[in-house]
């Protein structure tokens, strides 16, 4: 054979890529964390793994709905026009398929071998995301991401009702504390992607209401989220290895974030949204560490 032979991308990633595995991945670690929170022993086995393939199953299909939704907005957007549907490497109809199939596989395993709390719950998750975030809410508001983010921050409930078959106050602590770190998080990458989401049409903060003006926001919802993160010890789920680990966390968090107020630059947002992803695993990290050792 002459040349080079252009391999195209199995069909199998295609689909992967349909289902966003680093945010679904991030989902299922909190998931697993609000999990082994909610007993002070060890999660029995099949319930560990059948509500983790159940969430994680169910945050892909909607993960899959969010592309079927947002297609023509991906293919405005250089760093979303890759992605299978604005390519034409997979079909609406393939995706709206393969969403369904995973839905209901993960709904199927909650109900039989979970309980129907986490059911509905995961259920009321996937509507959130799927239709209220991505279809009312992120076309409309720029205040998109704080509301719908309550979507996003449900892992840990999932996972504690998923065991216990209840969501108490420490489960919505959980919830509180992802809720209050979304928009930093998010609107750290915004910064740096503004001309992307100004071609999309999307109404995100930096571009409706400027750089200045979601600095200061990031600012302020970092400080509520270290204030927020103090609550686990507050009510007693956690201890001093957990707060400390919060406190430093956190202030490190802070200090990206006060930089970034003060001067803004598109290395420093990068920085702060690449470490946005780490604290929220290492402080969910530190609670499981807490909750076990000491």
């Amino acid at each position: 054979m002459n040349g080079f032979t252009l391999v195209q991308p199995s069909v199998m990633r295609q689909y992967l890529a349909l289902t966003k595995p680093r945010v679904v991945m991030l989902i299922t670690f909190c998931a697993v964390i609000g999990m082994f929170l909610s007993t002070p022993g060890w999660v029995p086995l099949s319930v560990l793994i059948n509500a983790t393939l159940g969430i994680t199953l169910v945050a892909g299909a909607a993960a899959a709905v969010n592309c079927l939704v947002e297609q023509h907005i991906d293919a405005r957007m250089a760093r979303t026009a890759w992605r299978p549907l604005p390519s034409g490497t997979l079909t609406p109809q393939q995706t709206l398929i393969f969403s369904g199939v995973l839905g209901g596989i993960g709904t199927f395993l909650l109900y039989a071998f979970v309980n129907p709390l986490t059911t509905w719950l995961t259920l009321a998750t996937f509507v959130g995301y799927a239709i209220i975030y991505t279809v009312i809410l992120k076309p409309r508001t720029p205040q998109n991401i704080v509301i719908g983010g309550a979507s996003g921050a449900m892992p840990p409930v999932l996972g504690w009702a998923a065991v216990t078959g209840q969501a108490p106050i420490e489960a919505w602590v959980l919830f509180l504390i992802i809720f209050v770190w979304t928009p930093p998080h998010f609107w750290a990458l915004a910064l740096y992607r503004t001309d992307d989401y100004a071609r999309s049409g999307l109404p995100m903060l930096p571009v409706t209401h400027g750089g200045q003006f979601t600095r200061l926001h990031i600012l302020l919802y970092t400080l509520l989220l270290v204030a927020t993160t103090i609550l686990p010890t507050l009510i007693g789920m956690s201890g001093f290895v957990y707060l400390i680990a919060a406190l430093g966390l956190g202030g490190y968090f802070l200090w990206l974030s006060w930089l970034l107020f003060r001067e803004y630059s598109e290395p420093l947002a990068r920085r702060t949204f690449r470490y946005s992803i780490n604290y929220l695993a290492l402080l969910f990290a530190a609670l499981l560490i807490d909750h076990y050792l000491v």
